[in-house]
């Protein structure tokens, strides 16, 4: 797995919960071999921004369509199914670094 995956992590502030949701995901891949860039944003940014990213997390739910790859990973912040949402989160960067 050598594709590095960018990745859009937003919440409604694009400071707070991201930014502990940010670090949640670079421990999961650092620790899986998987490389990552992380890009910031608020919810409201997600449309314009998903252009740029291979995935698109964030730490409220997200209704609208999207045309990447997406994840709630409220888990995470909240550990409520931490294990869950990380088994998740995982599987599914190594479906897209493996693409």
């Amino acid at each position: 797995m050598s594709k590095e995956i960018k990745i859009l992590v937003a919440c409604g502030s694009g400071v707070a919960t991201s930014t502990i949701a940010q670090q949640a995901v670079k421990e999961i891949a650092e620790n899986a071999g998987i490389k990552v860039k992380i890009i910031k944003a608020t919810i409201a940014e997600v449309p314009e921004k998903q252009k740029d990213v291979d995935l698109v997390l964030t730490t409220a739910n997200y209704r609208n369509p999207l045309e990447k790859p997406y994840m709630s990973v409220f888990g995470l912040i909240s550990g409520v199914n931490k294990a869950g949402a990380e088994k998740k989160l995982l599987e599914l960067m190594k479906q897209i670094a493996e693409a």
